[in-house]
């Protein structure tokens, strides 16, 4: 019977009829491929935005009255980082309705190792991010 309420039991099945935890080690073992698995995500799309900043075409330095900082529309990117940003969208798009199903199994620990593993993912490989976003005021007028 598949509960419609959080619980905190150690007997669930997983995604699959297959994945049945009967014991500690096996609902151990499935808590930790949940947390594994969402870091993953997490480390997944760093890769995604990585190769996304990697394959952007810088603007033409020709004409005088260029912007100091490139507009954030109309950029261009090379043809193969918008493939390969498509296909890795489409694996973290995978990812992540797996995570969400494994969470509407409706177990606690389920639920707490991928909001942590996702939490670690985030911190190892995402938050660096922000550190680029971080720009320096070089107008003298502000």
């Amino acid at each position: 019977m598949m509960h419609m309420t959080f619980y905190w039991g150690t007997k669930m099945v997983l995604l699959f009829d297959f994945w049945k935890t009967e014991s500690w080690l096996s609902y151990s073992l499935s808590l930790l491929f949940c947390y594994l698995f969402a870091a993953f995500y997490q480390y997944m799309e760093d890769r995604r935005l990585s190769i996304l900043a990697m394959g952007i075409i810088p603007p033409s330095q020709g004409s005088g009255n260029t912007p100091l900082l490139p507009p954030r529309l109309g950029t261009r990117l090379t043809k193969s980082s918008r493939f390969a940003t498509a296909v890795l969208f489409g694996v973290n798009s995978a990812i992540g309705y797996v995570l969400m199903l494994a969470v509407m199994s409706y177990n606690g620990g389920v639920l707490i190792a991928i909001v942590l593993g996702l939490a670690v993912g985030y911190f190892l490989f995402r938050a660096k991010e922000y550190e680029a976003l971080i720009v320096e005021d070089t107008c003298a007028c502000s």
